[in-house]
């Protein structure tokens, strides 16, 4: 069964989804700008989701992280919580 693991970060616009994106691509670390912004209990970890199978994340989740290239920052991917920027770290299939 197809795995991934994958890091994100929630926040409530598109607009200070596509910020953080661009501090993230100019060097910021994806973990320090998870602890700092984002609001899913995750941030606490650095935005790290752990492990996880397809179908245990919303679907607009699912789609990205067992389709994306890993290690390269998704997003704004737009879900019922609010909009994300997902990070695969990796994926066996």
């Amino acid at each position: 069964m197809a795995k991934a693991t994958a890091r994100h970060i929630l926040v409530a616009s598109e607009a200070k989804c596509n910020e953080l994106k661009a501090q993230i691509e100019a060097g910021a670390d994806f973990a320090e700008v998870a602890k700092a912004n984002s609001t899913c209990p995750s941030s606490r970890q650095g935005g790290d989701l752990g492990s996880f199978g397809p179908g245990q994340m919303v679907k607009e989740f699912d789609t990205v992280v067992f389709s994306a290239p890993i290690n390269v920052v998704q997003g704004p991917v737009k879900t019922q919580f609010g909009y994300h920027l997902l990070e695969v770290t990796s994926r066996q299939d």
